[in-house]
């Protein structure tokens, strides 16, 4: 828990905003994706912060509540597909827990591209990349999160 609370409280110094994002990655497929997109040398942002996580199913919800409360605008989930879970069937729960959660920081006033899930496999460090890209736009479009205490930079 205090990796998450370190990540979401790390901060960009220009005067621009720029969302914090915090991603958690299953050890055996998103975060490999994440090396290859690395290696292969594809572009992304670099302020997106990876926790990476044995299986996506180890995600506690007070996780995700944890690194919005210090400062994060946007987190994201990635785990193996349905179906390729090296724990059987991790991502089956990681799905369940996703919804829970999901439904309730929309009670709490959070907008839904605050939260995401992406099935991502070691192979697909492109699709890593790019969804990665594409969701630090969403959340940079939606500005600071609600979430975020006074004070937090």
């Amino acid at each position: 828990m205090s990796e998450v609370k370190t990540v979401a409280s790390s901060s960009a110094s220009s005067g621009e905003y720029v969302p914090k994002i915090v991603m958690f990655c299953c050890n055996w497929c998103s975060y490999a994706g994440a090396d290859g997109a690395g290696v292969a040398r594809f572009q992304q942002p670099t302020n997106v912060r990876v926790v990476r996580v044995m299986c996506s199913s180890r995600i506690d919800p007070v996780h995700i509540y944890t690194a919005f409360l210090e400062g994060a605008d946007g987190v994201l989930i990635t785990g193996c597909h349905i179906g390729d879970c090296h724990y059987v069937n991790g991502n089956d729960k990681t799905l369940v827990k996703y919804k829970f959660v999901k439904s309730m920081l929309n009670e709490m006033g959070l907008e839904d591209n605050r939260l995401i899930l992406r099935w991502i496999s070691a192979s697909e460090g492109q699709q890593f990349a790019e969804f990665v890209t594409e969701m630090v736009e969403k959340v940079k479009a939606l500005g600071p999160s609600p979430l975020r205490k006074e004070g937090v930079i």
